[in-house]
């Protein structure tokens, strides 16, 4: 998608090094991409331990022995 938008260049120029980016464009998706991985994580989290299903260590352990 095109999209014209003010970034001012400092900023971008920084986003650039840190993504090691070679182009404006490429420093961008990273920014959009690491943003949305973040948020992502953060969502995941929220379910932290609220699933009563999972096996425990000692569960585990006690099937793989039993294999």
């Amino acid at each position: 998608m095109k999209t014209t938008i003010d970034i001012p260049e400092d900023m971008l120029a920084e986003a650039m090094r840190f993504a090691r980016a070679k182009t404006k464009r490429e420093a961008i998706v990273a920014a959009v991409s690491d943003f949305n991985r973040r948020h992502r994580m953060a969502a995941l989290t929220r379910h932290l331990g609220t699933c009563r299903n999972l096996m425990s260590v000692k569960d585990l352990d006690e099937m793989r022995k039993a294999n």
